[in-house]
């Protein structure tokens, strides 16, 4: 792949054929220091980042736009489904149920195994009468990098307080092979040390969760900026390539040399 293929210049068109996603970034007090947040190992035979630490998350279901249309009143569709989606994913990657109050944790297993079985959520919803909670997630990024060599996914990103639990958590093996829990510093740390693999958006997103302490102290800090459509896009710098993202969207990096960058 050469400096030529992603875009030359930022874009606000969302490039052809983006397929629709979103992912949830699930935030936990640590007793001392900043919040934790859940991370996810994906599997090395994943034709998307292939072995990188990511937040949970994935692509959004035709299911998802009727559990919106029937639950998420006031939500703009392309939104409220992402929400669901996000929900969703997590749930059936990690057993942790988010953003459903009435799922007992009892229940969770089972709800789980269900979903990913095939069972529509919008038939489990029906039939234990529960509703989603949109408003517990806060959207605070849209991420579409145009990639050749990987595919292309409109991501929308949301942060959560982590609910109590009580079981442990596991990942859905055909698609994860590794949980853990650690604050944004720790895990960009680790990166650095070549311990886990993060591609671009996760590192750019890693490090603007560490400028908070928590999930509160990051809801009121992205309140302050737009949710503008990134697509990553190369400029010469100094003699070399970087791929880099828009400056007043609340990111602390906003390049990076091409060459040092994982991608997908």
């Amino acid at each position: 792949m050469t400096p030529a293929d992603p875009p030359s210049a930022p874009s606000e068109i969302l490039p052809e054929g983006a397929i629709p996603a979103a992912t949830l970034v699930i935030m936990r007090p640590s007793g001392a220091g900043p919040d934790e947040i859940l991370m996810v190992k994906r599997s090395a035979t994943m034709a998307f980042a292939a072995g990188a630490v990511v937040f949970p998350g994935g692509r959004v279901d035709p299911d998802d736009y009727l559990v919106a249309r029937q639950h998420g009143a006031g939500f703009a569709e392309a939104d409220g489904a992402a929400r669901v989606a996000a929900l969703r994913e997590t749930l059936e990657e990690t057993g942790l149920a988010v953003g459903w109050p009435a799922l007992a944790e009892k229940d969770v297993a089972e709800v789980r195994q269900a979903l990913l079985a095939g069972t529509l959520l919008s038939d489990i919803l029906a039939a234990r009468g529960d509703r989603i909670a949109f408003e517990a997630l806060v959207p605070f990024a849209r991420w579409c990098p145009n990639f050749k060599e990987a595919r292309t996914f409109d991501t929308r990103f949301y942060a959560i307080a982590a609910p109590p639990h009580g079981h442990e958590l596991t990942v859905e093996e055909a698609e994860h092979s590794h949980i853990f829990w650690a604050s944004a510093k720790d895990t960009l740390a680790m990166a650095d040390r070549g311990e886990v693999s993060v591609i671009f958006p996760t590192r750019r997103n890693l490090e603007r969760l560490a400028e908070s302490a928590d999930f509160s102290d990051f809801s009121a800090r992205s309140s302050r900026f737009p949710v503008d459509l990134i697509t990553p896009w190369i400029e010469e710098r100094e003699g070399q390539a970087h791929l880099c993202i828009p400056d007043h969207l609340g990111y602390p990096v906003t390049s990076e040399i091409f060459d040092r960058i994982r991608r997908g």
